[in-house]
């Protein structure tokens, strides 16, 4: 089998959300596969320049624009001058989300319905519009949606992220179902428990969550951003030309298992 497979040269990769942690960690892994990198943010343009500078300073020109992904007029326009600038979407990875975590007796209607439109409507409106250009053209395309372990299991205080990216999952084998006949692939991918800045506080020794994740993981430790590349790049590429409807699980085996500690096995 040829590297070449894996080659992401002429290909323009647009990763939502990508300005920091998981989503900056997968853009730069196509980046450095040849991908032209673009990522959006919805909130701040400071922080899609302070964004770009990190991809420079890690060798990797990147694109940036400001857009809400739950906004569907703001999606075509954000599209039509992506396809404008820098050229037609032929790979999309539907990162952005949010999480908020609440007892489900006391989370309001709104906090739940915020979570299900960045996690689920998000990733449908911008799949819909990126799969009817790549319809258009008639050459085929990516499309990754970020799904979660939450795809899967239940857990305290997650039910609308756990809502949202159960429906994610489904959502993926849908636009699977329907899109492959225009040799589009949908998959996912299902992320365990990742070292960022947003868990930075609780990856400590001794931390009551660290441990759990420490000891009911196989591989007894946090993902690392970049273990997320060989996945994004794999689903991306020509190699993965015939998996669709798929959630690749990049967990270190946590799902494998009922949860015995590493430390007993």
């Amino acid at each position: 089998m040829s590297v070449n497979l894996f080659d992401l040269t002429g290909k323009v990769a647009l990763v939502t959300g990508a300005v920091h942690g998981l989503g900056m960690a997968m853009a730069k892994g196509l980046g450095n596969a040849g991908a032209t990198v673009v990522i959006n943010e919805h909130s701040s343009q400071e922080k899609v320049d302070e964004a770009i500078k990190e991809y420079a300073a890690a060798g990797i020109t990147a694109h940036g624009y400001l857009f809400d992904v739950t906004d569907e007029e703001a999606v075509i326009a954000g599209l039509a001058q992506i396809e404008k600038e820098v050229g037609p979407i032929d790979i999309l990875i539907n990162n952005a989300g949010i999480i908020k975590r609440t007892p489900i007796v006391d989370m309001e209607v709104a906090d739940f319905e915020a979570v299900i439109k960045v996690d689920l409507v998000g990733p449908f409106i911008m799949g819909k519009h990126v799969a009817k250009s790549m319809i258009k053209r008639n050459i085929g395309g990516k499309i990754i949606n970020m799904c979660s372990m939450m795809s899967e299991l239940g857990r305290d205080s997650v039910s609308a992220y756990a809502s949202a990216k159960g429906g994610l999952k489904m959502l993926t084998k849908n636009m699977a179902t329907e899109w492959a006949k225009f040799n589009i692939q949908t998959n996912g991918i299902g992320p365990g428990y990742f070292a960022t800045s947003q868990t930075e506080a609780i990856r400590v020794d001794g931390h009551p969550f660290n441990d759990f994740i420490i000891n009911r993981t196989p591989a007894a430790r946090w993902g690392n951003p970049e273990d997320l590349q060989g996945a994004a790049v794999f689903l991306s590429s020509a190699a993965s030309d015939f998996v669709n409807g798929q959630v690749v699980y990049v967990d270190g085996g946590i799902l494998a298992t009922i949860g015995k500690p590493a430390n007993e096995i």
